[in-house]
C-alpha cells in the first residue's frame, strides 16, 4: 500500500455491528425460505454469547439509504418501480412489476419494501464509513449481501444490492480497491455485473457451477469488461463438494489473488447456504468448514489491508438449524477470538430458539446444541499436490488458469 492511500489509525479489535430491528422487515411472508427469523436468532446467539460485549464493539443503526445512493447502482425507473411495490397495488401494476423481478414466488411485493431494502444497503454503507474513517477496523452487518439483485430487476430474493452500492461508496469516496470475496454456494452475479467495468473493484466468487445451480453464470472465462480484465473471478465448483474440498478450493485460489492484488479494503459475503443441510443448494459444508473460512478472511484482511475488513450475510435457508450458528461465527470472528465449535450454544439462546420454532411451526432438532457440527475438518491443501482424477481439483486448476496470469501469478506454482 502505498504511503498516501494509507487508512486512518484503528484500534486492531475494533468492530461494528450492525443492527436494526428494521431489518425484519424485509419480510417475503411467512411461507417464503428466507424468514427474517434467521436474523433475530443470530443477534440472539451473538448477544447471549457475549459476543456484542467484547471490548472494542459497537453496535451501530442502518439508515435508510438515499435514492442519490441507491441510484450509483440501480436505475432509477427500479428504484421507483419498488416503490410502487412498497405500497398496496394496482391489479394492473401486476404485469409492470413482473418485468423488473417482482412478484411471484421469488421477489413477492410487500409492503415498506423499498424502506426496508433501503435500510440494508444503509447499513452497509454506515459499515464502509465507520471503517474509512478509521473508528473501526472491522464491521459485520448480516442481514447485508444481497448480491442477486442488478441494477434494473430484482433477483435471488435480493431487491437492492447493498455489496454493490457499499463497494461504490468506498471507491467513490476515495478507496484505491477494494477486494469483494463472495463464498455463499450461488454466483454472486449481481455485484459481479455492477462492477464489470470498474478496475479499482475485483470481485471473486467461489459458488456451484451455474451449470448446476442459480442463477445459472458465474464461470472461468467471465473475467470482467473491456476496461477491467481480470476484476472478475469465478471459481465453479461440481455440485455436491464437501466441507473439506470447499475449504481447500477457497485456500487454492483467495490468498494468492488477494497478496497479487493488493486491496486497500477487503468486503466478504457469508451466505450459510453452503450448509449441508441448506433446501436450496446441494453442497455440504459444514459449519466448521464456514468458520475456518471466516478465520481465513480475517487473516487475508490483517495481512493485505491492514484489518480493513467488511463481512456481510447473504443466502441461508435453514433459518434456525444453520444461520444462526454460522453468523454468530462470523460476528466472533469479526469481534475477537473465534468460538469453539465444540463450545455449547447459551440456555438463553437455546429458549429463544425453541419459540421460534413454535411461532413458525418447526419441529424441535435436540441434536442442535452446540455451535458446530461436530464434523473436524481434514483439509488436504493446495500445497499437496493437484489430482487430475478430483472433478474438484480439475474445477479449481481451471479458475487458476484463468485469473492468475492475469494478476502475474503463476497458476501451476503459486
Amino acid at each position: 500500500m502505498l504511503a498516501d492511500d494509507a487508512p486512518p489509525t484503528t484500534t486492531a479489535d475494533s468492530c461494528a455491528v450492525v443492527w436494526d430491528e428494521g431489518f425484519c422487515r424485509y419480510d417475503f411472508g411467512p411461507y417464503h425460505p428466507m424468514s427474517p427469523v434467521r436474523l433475530t436468532l443470530t443477534l440472539d446467539l451473538a448477544r447471549a454469547a457475549g459476543l456484542l460485549d467484547r471490548p472494542g464493539v459497537e453496535v451501530i443503526e442502518a439508515p435508510v439509504a438515499s435514492e442519490e445512493q441507491l441510484a450509483t447502482v440501480h436505475e432509477r425507473p427500479y428504484i421507483e418501480a419498488v416503490r410502487r411495490a412498497s405500497a398496496p397495488l394496482l391489479l394492473e401494476a401486476h404485469d409492470e412489476l413482473i418485468g423488473v423481478g417482482i412478484g411471484g414466488d421469488d421477489v413477492p411485493a410487500f409492503p415498506g419494501m423499498h424502506e426496508a431494502s433501503a435500510r440494508i444497503v444503509g447499513g452497509s454503507i454506515a459499515a464502509i464509513d465507520a471503517i474509512r474513517s478509521g473508528r473501526v477496523a472491522r464491521a459485520v452487518n448480516v442481514a447485508g449481501g444481497m448480491h442477486h439483485a442488478r441494477p434494473g430487476r430484482a433477483s435471488g430474493f435480493c431487491v437492492y444490492n447493498d455489496a454493490a452500492i457499499a463497494i461504490r461508496h468506498a471507491i467513490d469516496e476515495g478507496e484505491p480497491r477494494v477486494l469483494y470475496v463472495d463464498v455463499d454456494v450461488h454466483h454472486g452475479d449481481g455485484v459481479e455485473r455492477a462492477l464489470w467495468d470498474e478496475p479499482r473493484a475485483v470481485t471473486v466468487s467461489i459458488h456451484e457451477s451455474g451449470e448446476h445451480l442459480f442463477p445459472g453464470t458465474g464461470f472461468v472465462q467471465d473475467t470482467g469488461g473491456a476496461g477491467a480484465l481480470g476484476s472478475a473471478i469465478n471459481v465453479p465448483l461440481p455440485p455436491r463438494t464437501d466441507a473439506d474440498g470447499w475449504v481447500r478450493a477457497i485456500r487454492a485460489t483467495v490468498p494468492a489473488l488477494a497478496r497479487a492484488i493488493r486491496p486497500t479494503l477487503l468486503v466478504t459475503q457469508h451466505g450459510a447456504d453452503t450448509h449441508r443441510v441448506d433446501p436450496l443448494a446441494d453442497f455440504t459444508v459444514s459449519l466448521e468448514a464456514q468458520r475456518a473460512v471466516m478465520v481465513l478472511m480475517r487473516e487475508i484482511a490483517d495481512e493485505v489491508c491492514e484489518g480493513r475488513w467488511l463481512a456481510l450475510g447473504g443466502g441461508g435457508y435453514a433459518v434456525v438449524d444453520v444461520v444462526p450458528r454460522s453468523w454468530a461465527h462470523l460476528i466472533a470472528v469479526a469481534t475477537g477470538d473465534p468460538v469453539d465449535p465444540d463450545q455449547p450454544l447459551p440456555q438463553a439462546y437455546l429458549d429463544a430458539e425453541a419459540r421460534a420454532r413454535l411461532e413458525h411451526g418447526l419441529t424441535p432438532e435436540p441434536a442442535i446444541r452446540t455451535f458446530g457440527d461436530g464434523r473436524p475438518l481434514a483439509v488436504r491443501d493446495w500445497e499437496s499436490g493437484f489430482d487430475p482424477e478430483d472433478p474438484l481439483d480439475r474445477a479449481v486448476q481451471a479458475a487458476r488458469r484463468a485469473a492468475f496470469p492475469e494478476w502475474g501469478l503463476d497458476p501451476f506454482h503459486d
